[in-house]
């Protein structure tokens, strides 16, 4: 008799929420609230987006916050388990400094970059949020850092040369 086994379903994308934040408005009745969710989903392999999704209950928000992420993704080039050189991304008054740094480090980041390099599927890495500590515009500081990196590939291609010349 042939045995059949379930196949073992793994969540495509891993999706973390950075922050619920209940908004309100007041109109002639009184006032009105709702909720705003910031949510990152990842693949866990390089690729990367961040949403907002709003609405008058917590799980429409979380749903509308991960399907506007997913159709931001970006791409973050890795070298092995970290980034290639170290960046400052930068969005409104949001700064945060990435560093690269050596095989079993571990993920040394706050709330919000650390939601953001786990989706990645970043593992060692060093960071600083500067000057702002708003959710919205770390995780978007954050996203424009990882957006802004470049591997060897890519600086030998616009510079005309090879790799190995790159990297010397």
């Amino acid at each position: 008799m042939a045995r059949f086994e379930t196949p073992k379903t793994e969540p495509e994308f891993i999706e973390k929420i950075v922050a619920i934040n209940r908004v309100s408005k007041t109109v002639k009745g009184g006032r009105i609230y709702k909720f705003a969710a910031l949510v990152v989903v990842g693949d866990g392999n390089g690729r990367v987006g961040f949403g907002l999704g709003k609405s008058g209950e917590v799980p429409d928000a979380i749903r509308k916050g991960i399907d506007d992420a997913k159709k931001n993704f970006i791409n973050v080039p890795l070298k092995g388990s970290t980034i290639p050189h170290e960046v400052i991304g930068k969005f409104g008054a949001g700064r945060v400094l990435l560093k690269p740094a050596a095989p079993g480090t571990g993920v040394i980041a706050g709330g919000p970059v650390r939601a953001v390099l786990e989706a990645a599927g970043v593992k060692d890495i060093r960071t600083k949020a500067l000057r702002s500590n708003n959710p919205c515009n770390v995780v978007t500081a954050t996203i424009q850092g990882l957006a802004s990196l470049r591997d060897a590939d890519q600086v030998a291609a616009v510079r005309g040369k090879s790799v190995g010349e790159i990297l010397g």
